[in-house]
């Protein structure tokens, strides 16, 4: 690794680390209706919304009416997208002429979407893709509001964890336009026009036919695309605009604009946990949080570089260069490959298939912790506070207190529905990997024996039950409803599984008075609790998935360094 590149990663981090106090605090005043400097231009508009909808912003709502509201307007999102996707042929702005989505590939992407997941069974351009019209109005609207879904839910726990003895969370029509308003729009905005000055494709012109030296046309694609990446990175959604992701030059042209898009996938994630420590009061509180996720981001990133520079132990002084743009090189493919898996995002600039055994088990693994290393928009800070929880709770039990967390004490009812928003996702990649191992129709598409095999059928789930999106490239999904239903089924179960689970504990925390400080409470605000939450997020999930790890890339790994495969 050349000065060059430790220049990338140390600028990458440094970005990411000075920008977070100004995107937190701006998240946090959007979520608490303070006015910002956006306020006089666009609070015409977010008027104009609660009229047209019917919906009073100052009218709070208990757990359980945040939680309907949630479910059924995912529900509405859901539909629209699936009929869409079902009609595309006959609806306007299809110059590319792309038909109709098959059912069960067009019912995996409308679930996919929804979640905030960006799963693809399809590729992106062609007349097998998605039109130009269901990109913009389906595709481009759920990577917004399932971002703001999540931002959403993310705010009622922390006014659950934040009020005392209270028994309502905020109005979540409220929350949902005021995070897609004034913060996602503006943001997404600003990304977008740094790509589109980059050369990233932004026009409704359809497919150029350009003669090949062979005199054969290629059909160079086109459309909308700038917008689309811009929030499917900001918003942590993946799923590309063409079929290769930001291994196109029309997605990512240049190195500033892989800069500018690898940073997107983080930014607005590093500014939740500090959102979070200026909502509650405590933003030495935020900071631990923050640092934990900084921790398990820096060590992947570090193992993942140096796998992929140290290459095949039987071609020595060869980087892994195989499913790599040679334009981009080893560094940023690294680098965007822990970016986006530690995001949940899913875009990628390069295949996680071919990286090293090594490489490929880091992007896994950072899926498979179940999307905290700042993870999804919202859903990342709140799958980590159920783990602070849950640390909490295992240090109480090992000096015998009854568990304390922000001045509330902790209760089973709490701890029960953070072990199942943490466990859930993970029992629903083992279970439907261990179906797809076991049937027919699931070994009848994987494309290599062995460790490798096993890697693609769970990259696949863990992708999809950790709202990632990012595909292992390998397994042949697209021909059988057979992938596409069970990873929907997968989708489901860990987003609103986990999105259920956030809103019992926020409606429990919030109903809670403060608990008197004794004499060996824990505290949660300082370097021995950031250390013992990092402790219990990797106990937890080696034990939950390190079979299935020991079987897939580490045995691989092991293999190779054998000399025993290539």
């Amino acid at each position: 690794m050349s000065s060059h590149d430790l220049l990338i990663i140390v600028l990458f981090i440094g970005i990411l680390v000075s920008f977070t106090p100004f995107l937190g605090k701006w998240l946090a005043n959007v979520l608490q209706g303070k006015r910002t400097w956006l306020s006089p231009v666009l609070e015409p508009a977010e008027r104009c919304v609660y009229r047209m909808a019917g919906v009073d912003p100052a009218r709070e709502m208990d757990w359980k009416k945040y939680l309907a509201a949630v479910l059924l307007f995912n529900a509405a999102g859901f539909l629209v997208l699936f009929l869409s996707l079902l009609c595309q042929k006959w609806l306007p702005l299809n110059p590319a002429g792309t038909e109709n989505m098959r059912w069960d590939i067009a019912l995996n992407t409308a679930i996919s979407f929804v979640t905030s997941t960006g799963w693809q069974f399809y590729s992106g351009e062609g007349p097998e893709g998605v039109s130009y019209f269901v990109q913009m109005t389906g595709l481009g609207v759920q990577n917004f509001v399932s971002a703001a879904t999540g931002i959403a839910v993310m705010s009622a726990l922390i006014r659950g964890l934040e009020r005392r003895c209270a028994s309502t969370l905020g109005n979540f029509w409220a929350d949902l336009t005021r995070s897609t308003l004034y913060f996602l729009v503006p943001v997404s905005s600003a990304v977008a026009l740094l790509l589109v000055s980059q050369g990233v494709v932004q026009s409704f012109d359809g497919p150029t036919a350009v003669p090949g030296m062979d005199d054969v046309a290629q059909m160079i694609p086109n459309g909308p695309a700038a917008s689309q990446i811009a929030i499917k990175q900001l918003g942590t959604n993946g799923g590309g605009f063409f079929g290769n992701n930001s291994t196109h030059p029309f997605e990512n042209p240049t190195p500033f604009s892989n800069m500018v898009e690898m940073l997107s996938l983080l930014l607005a994630g590093c500014a939740c946990p500090y959102a979070y420590g200026v909502m509650i009061g405590k933003k030495r509180q935020g900071w631990i949080i923050f640092g934990a996720m900084m921790i398990l981001l820096v060590a992947a990133i570090c193992l993942s570089q140096w796998a992929e520079h140290a290459g095949n132990p039987l071609f020595p002084g060869m980087e892994m260069l195989e499913g790599k743009e040679a334009r981009l090189g080893v560094t940023n493919s690294s680098l965007w490959s822990v970016a986006t898996t530690a995001s949940s995002n899913g875009s990628v600039n390069c295949m996680h298939s071919s990286m090293s055994p090594l490489g490929g088990g880091i992007a896994l693994f950072n899926i498979l912790l179940g999307e905290i290393i700042f993870g999804g928009l919202g859903s990342g800070l709140c799958g980590m506070l159920m783990f602070a929880m849950i640390t909490v709770f295992l240090c109480g039990l090992m000096v015998g207190r009854t568990p304390e967390f922000l001045g509330k004490k902790l209760g089973a009812r709490e701890v029960r529905w953070a072990m199942v928003g943490v466990l859930l996702p993970g029992i629903a990649v083992l279970a439907m990997s261990g179906l797809a191992a076991a049937a027919e129709a699931g070994r009848a598409s994987i494309c290599n024996a062995g460790p490798h095999g096993l890697t693609e059928i769970l990259y696949c789930f863990g992708s999809q039950a950790g709202n990632n999106g990012s595909a292992f490239a390998g397994l042949v999904v697209g021909g059988t409803p057979f992938y596409s239903l069970l990873g929907g089924l997968a989708m489901l179960l860990a987003r609103f599984g986990t999105i259920i689970s956030v809103m019992i504990i926020a409606g429990s925390m919030a109903s809670k008075k403060n608990a008197p400080p004794a004499q060996g409470s824990m505290e949660t605000d300082n370097l021995m609790f950031m250390v013992l939450l990092v402790a219990v997020v990797l106990v937890v999930d080696a034990l939950t998935f390190f079979p299935a790890l020991a079987l897939g890339p580490i045995l691989e790994h092991l293999l190779l360094y054998s000399g025993a495969m290539l």
